[in-house]
């Protein structure tokens, strides 16, 4: 599932190539809105809320959709080929004179009233990314359950809105804690830290699609701490099995919450599977 700085940066491209232009294509291909046609109006602006897309366009209607695991948004220039999927994967697509954006295997696909944006996002905790970001009620919302897992309480969305399963594991590996750990047993300061860290990892990362988390991200020696030139920049997600950037040893995985879960045995204490 992409993480929130991945959906920021998809919103930033749609806003790029959409708003301020008006729609000459509108292609919704989910049957509950398969005959609404925006073709004339106005995209005023596409926005990020946590992992959701709002995309608003005259006449107070907002197209809000969600990428999940598999969804994703593709701009073209107008004519060019598209290259996202077969077609029967395509379910909107809104093009302008210049620009086309084609939305492929999108699980959520609906068309609001912008005024009744609240009922697609409302739920949400402080965006990451966002003007509404808050740490304090973060971290508030995060210890509101102190027995619960520290993986599960970051990834609910419920409590502070963007993170997922990469930074969820590289963020349980900078706390050196295992993501099975209740967080009201996480050290006096630790969730506070760890909650400065998700914002300021997901603004640096905001701006590409390489996401990136290791000193060899920000300047460091990759052959120092053990990386391949060109390797993904992560502490431990998708290194199952090989050494530690810290101590060296050997990475694990397991299902955490229906999800996929890696950290460092010698590096992270707390419970485990």
């Amino acid at each position: 599932m992409p993480e929130g700085d991945t959906v920021w940066l998809t919103a930033r491209k749609l806003h790029t190539a959409l708003a301020g232009r008006t729609l000459t294509l509108s292609d919704l291909r989910v049957p509950r809105f398969a005959t609404a046609d925006l073709t004339g109006r106005e995209v005023l602006d596409v926005t990020a809320r946590g992992k959701h897309l709002l995309t608003r366009v005259e006449g107070g209607l907002t197209l809000h959709s969600h990428l999940r695991m598999d969804g994703a948004w593709r701009v073209y220039a107008a004519g060019e080929r598209w290259r996202g999927g077969p077609d029967h994967q395509i379910r909107a697509v809104l093009g302008n004179s210049e620009h086309t954006a084609v939305g492929y295997r999108l699980p959520v696909l609906e068309l609001l009233r912008s005024k009744d944006e609240d009922k697609a996002v409302g739920h949400l905790g402080p965006d990451l990314l966002g003007p509404d970001w808050d740490v304090g009620t973060a971290v508030r919302n995060l210890l509101a359950d102190p027995a619960r897992p520290l993986g599960e309480a970051l990834l609910d969305q419920r409590n502070l809105a963007g993170i997922g399963n990469v930074y969820k594991s590289e963020l349980a590996f900078m706390a050196r804690v295992t993501p099975w750990l209740p967080i009201g047993e996480l050290p006096s300061g630790v969730p506070e830290r760890l909650v400065a860290t998700a914002h300021r990892l997901l603004e640096a990362n905001k701006n590409r699609f390489d996401r990136r988390t290791t000193p060899a991200a920000h300047g460091g020696d990759q052959r120092r701490i053990g990386q391949r030139p060109g390797e993904q920049h992560l502490f431990v997600y998708g290194r199952e099995g090989r050494p530690c950037l810290r101590c060296g040893t050997p990475v694990r995985k397991a299902g955490q919450d229906d999800r996929v879960t890696y950290w460092c045995p010698g590096c992270q204490s707390g419970p485990t599977p």
